[in-house]
């Protein structure tokens, strides 16, 4: 018996970026078409088998423990960004200016799309949901430089909007335009979420 669920559930992918060097600078750079490979997207500095442990994983591993990379992707929801935009109080937001690496529209809630859920286009490329991208101050200079007076209200705008974390399960590309379908683990929900 298959453990996903392919569901009838399709998004569009209407923007692709890639962030270069976040060193330098945290916006992604636009582009039309996007290699990915087992170990990330071609030239995302994201990208790797593995990564340094951060703020988000201290309470299983100590901060900068080299772990398994499933952070090669940031991936939005079109309308959980426009949300954003709406709740920071300006017309739109740039994908761009938050380190986005795919922006996918037609997908309800897109941000708690469960843990293992897969997302392929007809090519056969697909990524794998690792969880809920939390928000932080990062992207709140961009957003500062190009909306001044607004990169402050991202975090607080972004709960529960930020979109997921995803890695590399099959290669290929992903185009502007590509329709993605979203399959879903074949899991009960937890018992024991009750005594946490």
């Amino acid at each position: 018996m298959p453990a996903l669920k392919a569901t009838d559930t399709y998004g569009t992918i209407t923007w692709l970026g890639f962030v270069p060097n976040r060193a330098l600078a945290l916006p992604s750079q636009s582009v039309s078409r996007l290699s990915v490979g087992f170990d990330g997207p071609q030239g995302e500095d994201h990208a790797g088998f593995v990564r340094p442990s951060c703020s988000r994983v201290t309470s299983q591993h100590k901060k900068g423990t080299p772990i398994r990379n499933v952070r090669q992707l940031s991936v939005l929801g079109a309308e959980d960004l426009a949300d954003i935009a709406n709740k920071m109080g300006i017309d739109g937001l740039d994908p761009a200016l938050v380190g986005a690496t795919m922006v996918i529209s037609g997908i309800p809630d897109f941000s708690h799309i469960p843990p293992s859920a897969r997302l392929q286009n007809e090519s056969g490329a697909t990524i794998v949901v690792d969880m809920e991208n939390r928000p932080c101050m990062l992207p709140a200079k961009p957003i500062e430089a190009k909306h001044p007076g607004f990169g402050a209200r991202f975090k607080s705008a972004a709960l529960g909007k930020r979109g997921v974390t995803a890695w590399v399960e099959a290669e290929g590309a992903f185009q502007l335009g590509d329709k993605v379908r979203l399959h879903i683990p074949d899991q009960p929900v937890w018992a024991g979420k009750k005594s946490l």
